[in-house]
């Protein structure tokens, strides 16, 4: 059988009715058009780089990615761009630092709400106090533990500040 480009577009057509749900790369695809449209630079800069990121996964992986792992691309991103602004401010080169900040912003809008930090609190003292009364050497179970419970529940955390948390209140305990 011979496909034809009619035929594709046919096939993408019907999965499309089929599959409502837009993956994350298309939808950044879609966006990268209307920022052109829109000819904004600072946005269409931005997601052109997201777009080249979650494309070199997606060759690494050798397959399509799904939305976690497009994700996690995008959170490995925003980690990046928060270790740059911090060199910049260190460097006095601020114009550079609201420019990583201003990325940040955007590759954020294609994530799950960041949980907050007192959501992050009591759900590693729940974590706590579900292992009885784990001590710092625990420290690497209460971590596993508490990430495990937030990817679960599908919350963005920063594992820093999980990890900051976590000796926080395992440091009371002792």
């Amino acid at each position: 059988m011979n496909w034809d480009g009619y035929q594709y577009t046919r096939l993408a057509i019907l999965a499309s009715v089929y599959n409502p749900v837009m993956p994350l790369v298309d939808q950044i695809q879609k966006d990268i058009v209307t920022a052109m449209k829109a000819k904004d630079e600072a946005r269409l800069s931005t997601l052109r780089m997201v777009k080249s990121a979650l494309q070199l996964r997606q060759v690494e992986k050798m397959g399509p990615l799904d939305d976690k792992e497009s994700q996690s691309v995008l959170a490995t991103l925003i980690k990046q761009r928060k270790d740059s602004i911090e060199q910049f401010t260190k460097g006095g080169r601020q114009e550079m630092a609201d420019k990583e900040a201003a990325e940040i912003t955007v590759i954020e809008s294609y994530l799950p709400k960041a949980a907050s930090e007192s959501d992050i609190e009591a759900g590693v003292k729940a974590v706590i106090a579900e292992m009885g009364s784990p001590t710092m050497k625990d420290m690497g179970t209460v971590m596993k533990n508490a990430m495990a419970r937030f990817n679960a529940a599908g919350m963005r955390v920063d594992g820093k500040v999980v990890s900051d948390l976590v000796k926080k209140e395992l440091s009371g305990k002792q």
